[in-house]
């Protein structure tokens, strides 16, 4: 019997060992860990400025059509045009991004982690290492578009109650010049 208890303590064991070392490697890969297994491939770096990056965090992925072509390296504040400046480093498997392309946060999902979403341009030149992309469109911030709508919704009744207040007591004084 105590044989029998004993193996169920090492599995036990090696199970709870095997669960902590699984959400470590899980952790590694989180876009916004900055920590990665991988060895890093051979890349350049863009420059892409958003007036709001929302929660974007360095380690996010790029990707163009759907597939990762870099990460974010960087994010910096730049004190010229106070709009953040994030540096992109993209694969050097992926050199021949148009340079008129743009870059847009997204993000994976409702409540998901952001990301950079590149839509690829027309032109006949590509980016290079230290270009900027022009072309950007900032994150979109779900608390800011709950606020605009409840306030809108808000603005719209106080109008339609106002309407409403103003049509009857003019209604009320019609009839009664009328009657007159």
């Amino acid at each position: 019997m105590a044989q029998a208890s004993y193996s169920t303590e090492i599995g036990t064991g090696l199970f709870v060992l095997l669960g902590f070392a699984a959400l470590a490697f899980l952790t590694t890969q989180l876009p916004g860990s900055g920590l990665q297994l991988s060895r890093p491939a051979e890349s350049y770096t863009v420059i892409a400025k958003f007036d709001n990056i929302g929660g974007l965090k360095v380690g996010a992925p790029v990707t163009m059509a759907g597939v990762r072509v870099g990460r974010v390296a960087a994010i910096e504040l730049d004190s010229s045009d106070y709009r953040a400046a994030v540096s992109l480093s993209i694969e050097r498997s992926f050199a021949k991004i148009p340079d008129d392309s743009d870059a847009e946060i997204q993000t994976a999902g409702l409540l998901g982690a952001n990301y950079i979403g590149l839509t690829a341009g027309g032109s006949d030149k590509f980016l290079q290492a230290g270009s900027q992309i022009q072309f950007t469109q900032s994150a979109l911030v779900l608390e800011t578009l709950i606020n605009k709508f409840f306030a809108n919704t808000t603005a719209d009744s106080k109008s339609a109650d106002s309407n409403a207040t103003g049509g009857n007591s003019a209604a009320k004084s019609g009839s009664n010049s009328k009657a007159k």
